[in-house]
């Protein structure tokens, strides 16, 4: 009597059981998916709200820059420069100083990058390989310096810099400048030079490299990654500062390109706004192109950082 319950028929009952519950357990994942779908679509239109919103102030900057004065001027916002011009940009290319302000503001900056990399290079490097007496006091000295307020130190750099007659010069200046950049690209370097394990200079010191051949041979190649996000931060920051630039360089033909800007606002006349969207996208040229030439190389350092250190 039990073989008979195994007939075909029964297995027949069981087959379709069995497709039936196949059936249901391939439309539950379909049924959860759904829900990330809506999930992923809500991301999407989030992460496309943001870029939107971040890249309307530099559209609204270049097509203001396009328009003629008195549609800049006009209560009515005018959304595609159909009316385009470059009298905006002539303006500015009139009386010679942008060519004058670019010219500071990049030797300035190249400077302060080149000089705040090779001091917080040595510095981040003594943090990370060496233990010496009094070593977490630099590390929380380094973090108190970046909490003092830049403003706060305005009358004391003014004096020291007239004191050696290094006002309204770029050496002045750069020197401002890298004191500013060094604490924050210490911290950030030493954070990169923690993520190279010591144990590969180890093994070029017995393969027969001295410690400063196993670090420019070994370590450095590593660090490049590091040494060029820090130094992209370090050149925004030196590029776009205008408080310390409006203290140490006074004079017209010292300005940098964000002081020089000023020189479109006057009382009398009042603000020319199309020549100053003009300049201001004139000063955001070289920091994209900046940027594009060293993107593969940052995005690589900033994954590394986020990962190590």
């Amino acid at each position: 009597m039990t073989q008979l319950a195994s007939s075909p028929s029964g297995r027949r009952t069981v087959d379709a059981g069995d497709r039936r519950a196949a059936v249901v357990a391939a439309a539950a994942p379909a049924r959860r998916r759904r829900p990330s779908r809506v999930a992923a679509a809500a991301r999407g239109a989030a992460a496309a709200v943001v870029v939107l919103a971040c890249l309307f102030p530099v559209y609204w900057m270049v097509s203001s820059s396009l328009l003629p004065r008195n549609l800049v001027r006009s209560p009515t916002p005018t959304w595609f420069p159909v009316e385009g011009t470059l009298s905006n940009y002539a303006r500015v290319f009139a009386d010679g100083g942008y060519v004058t302000a670019l010219r500071t503001s990049l030797l300035v900056t190249c400077a302060t990058v080149g000089v705040a990399l090779v001091l917080a290079l040595l510095a981040a490097l003594a943090l990370s390989r060496f233990r010496f007496r009094g070593r977490r006091a630099v590390v929380l000295t380094v973090l108190a310096v970046q909490m003092v307020p830049a403003e706060g130190l305005f009358l004391s750099q003014y004096a020291m810099l007239d004191a050696v007659d290094l006002l309204n010069t770029v050496a002045g200046l750069t020197l401002v400048y890298a004191a500013t950049v060094v604490p924050f690209t210490i911290w950030t370097l030493r954070g990169f030079v923690d993520g190279v394990p010591v144990e590969l200079e180890e093994a070029a010191m017995v393969d027969g490299c001295s410690r400063t051949g196993a670090f420019l041979r070994v370590t450095l190649p590593l660090l490049a990654p590091g040494l060029v996000a820090t130094g992209v931060f370090g050149f925004i920051q030196a590029w776009n500062e205008f408080t310390l630039a409006l203290v140490v360089m006074n004079r017209p033909e010292a300005q940098t390109l964000p002081v020089w800007l000023r020189s479109f606002s006057d009382v009398n006349r009042g603000t020319d706004w199309g020549a100053i969207m003009a300049a201001s996208t004139l000063l955001a040229v070289p920091v994209v192109v900046f940027f594009l030439l060293v993107q593969r190389r940052m995005t690589s350092g900033l994954a590394a950082g986020s990962v190590k250190g």
